[in-house]
């Protein structure tokens, strides 16, 4: 039982790393088991990778608690109005991405939860980052205060999630691209997806759970809530870090990680499978 704890610490590592840089979480942590398997069923095992997300997402929620919490602005109505016009827009830009996860949650994780989509996933979207980079570098963003976006471009940027359903995408990267292709500014659209990633994960983790039935065992809940803390405490340094590293920097480093980490993946694969 303690190797598997050791080996939750590491997934809730790279849970929380990974979630909030566009390099894919779920993709990591596909890859990840794929060189070091949790000993646990293969339904558990597929609601552990969802629900994990849970510390992550409570992280957003510890470093936004002000911003978000309008309960805390009951008397000072211009603070109180932005804070429920934050939340209108971040429940518009869930709409798409609840929709479709909720008609094809059961394909996808049947077609699409495999080593060669994560991997072509990573390339695609390596290159894309750059292509993006490349085509902003130049121009003035549209929108550089997230009070300021209109509920259709939250939308829009919603829209753009939906992507994300397919792993190794990386839901922050797909939403951070469109964000950026629809004029934010870096720190406009990495915010706007950390928002946008608390009802998608908590929605897809009930869902979860839901269908697991809670039925869980008490080395199982171990596990699991050993994941998340992990999570929650490597979010909080990755999401601070990320922050201060957009203010100088562009997101083609990340590119050209996904590209050279989907290129040593598919050499792998193939060469595995001989």
């Amino acid at each position: 039982m303690l190797i598997q704890i050791i080996k939750s610490i590491l997934f809730g590592i790279v849970e929380g790393v990974t979630e909030w840089l566009p390099i894919s979480s779920t993709g990591h942590m596909i890859l990840l088991e794929n060189f070091m398997k949790l000993k646990v069923s293969k339904d558990f095992w597929n609601v552990y990778l969802v629900v994990i997300q849970l510390g992550a997402i409570l992280a957003v929620c510890t470093i936004y608690f002000k911003k978000l919490n309008f309960f805390l602005y009951m008397k000072e109505k211009d603070r109180f109005n932005r804070s429920i016009n934050l939340w209108k827009k971040i429940i518009v830009g869930c709409l798409p991405a609840a929709i479709v996860g909720l008609l094809l949650d059961d394909f996808i994780d049947k077609h699409f939860f495999n080593f060669p989509t994560v991997a072509l996933m990573l390339i695609i979207y390596g290159i894309l980052f750059i292509i993006v980079e490349n085509n902003i570098s130049h121009k003035k963003p549209l929108y550089t205060d997230i009070n300021k976006m209109s509920y259709k471009l939250a939308l829009y940027i919603g829209l753009f999630q939906v992507l994300a359903l397919i792993p190794g995408t990386s839901r922050s990267g797909a939403t951070i691209i469109g964000a950026l292709i629809l004029g934010t500014d870096r720190t406009v659209a990495t915010e706007f997806t950390f928002y946008l990633a608390i009802p998608v994960m908590f929605g897809a983790s009930l869902l979860k759970l839901v269908k697991f039935g809670f039925n869980f065992s008490g080395n199982e809940i171990l596990i699991l809530v050993t994941g998340m803390l992990v999570a929650y405490i490597a979010s909080i340094i990755i999401i601070k870090y990320l922050l201060s590293y957009i203010k100088k920097h562009d997101f083609k480093p990340f590119g050209i990680y996904r590209i050279t980490l989907g290129i040593i993946l598919i050499i792998y694969y193939m060469l595995a499978i001989r």
